[in-house]
């Protein structure tokens, strides 16, 4: 063989292995061409609005490949489906091209209950909508702080700034109305739970002062124990009956169990008196 080589001029052998090189060079660029697809190109689909899981199937059938690059939440939007994609839609790529995809989840995040309780009404419900939360009702109750926000309820119950609370729950506010300027005979409190004689005393814009406990007792329940004297009474020493306005307060003892004090003016039945 390199007698066959040295045998032939040399630009016979140097003009056949520039032959051989373009020949390797372009056999090498061939086959990198059939490895990466070269010159075939698709149209990337639509898939916005579609639901994630028939939006992946899809592309998948088309020949991309998918990524999930975000996921995130927005109550304007049906929830699952795909709010983004790259490339976009209509666009013309290279086979085997990656889709990435920015998808609605489906359960809404937990965020954290902002304080309401003091601002006016106005800015309470900026601040709703700024921590996307709806407001549910609002529920007005006599008090001096009139426009203002008493107290922030979720589910009727009373929920505390810094709370974890649901993406787009909605809220009741309680609000200050103003306190009227007509007396209200003072309600008789004795005898019934905490629970109950709060309800009354709130309905009539009367807020509850000290509760203390019977002799020190130690009470695990104050909802469900029982009123057994307050301050103001119901009658005067006279049995007058007290006034009282809105916006005033009540001091109450309370007791886990029912018993009737002598000097207790209010006008009640004795079961068990005690000193």
């Amino acid at each position: 063989m390199f007698k066959f080589i040295t045998n032939r001029p040399f630009w016979v052998n140097l003009l056949a292995a520039i032959v051989l090189a373009i020949l390797m060079v372009f056999l090498i660029l061939q086959m990198l061409s059939w490895i990466t697809k070269h010159g075939e190109y698709l149209t990337v689909p639509s898939v916005l609005g579609k639901d994630t899981e028939a939006a992946i199937k899809l592309l998948e059938d088309k020949g991309f490949e998918v990524i999930i690059q975000d996921s995130v939440y927005t109550d304007t939007t049906k929830r699952g489906t795909v709010i983004k994609q790259l490339p976009d839609p209509n666009s013309t790529v290279k086979i085997n091209r990656s889709v990435f995809l920015t998808v609605n989840r489906y359960t809404p995040p937990m965020i954290v209950m902002p304080k309401l309780e003091g601002l006016s009404l106005r800015f309470a419900l900026e601040m709703l909508e700024r921590n996307h939360l709806k407001l549910r009702d609002t529920i007005y109750k006599p008090d001096f702080m009139k426009g203002s926000v008493l107290e922030q309820q979720y589910k009727g119950n009373k929920i505390l700034a810094g709370q974890p609370i649901q993406w787009g729950s909605a809220i009741t506010l309680i609000i200050g109305g103003g306190l009227e300027e007509k007396e209200i005979i003072v309600p008789d409190l004795i005898g019934m739970s905490y629970a109950s004689a709060k309800t009354i005393l709130d309905s009539s814009g009367i807020s509850v002062g000290a509760i203390i406990p019977y002799q020190g007792q130690s009470i695990a329940d104050t909802a469900n124990a029982f009123i057994i004297k307050q301050s103001p009474e119901r009658y005067d020493a006279d049995r007058t009956a007290m006034y009282i306005r809105s916006g005033q307060l009540m001091d109450v003892w309370i007791s886990p169990t029912m018993i009737y004090l002598k000097d207790t003016i209010n006008v009640a039945q004795p079961k068990k008196e005690i000193d």
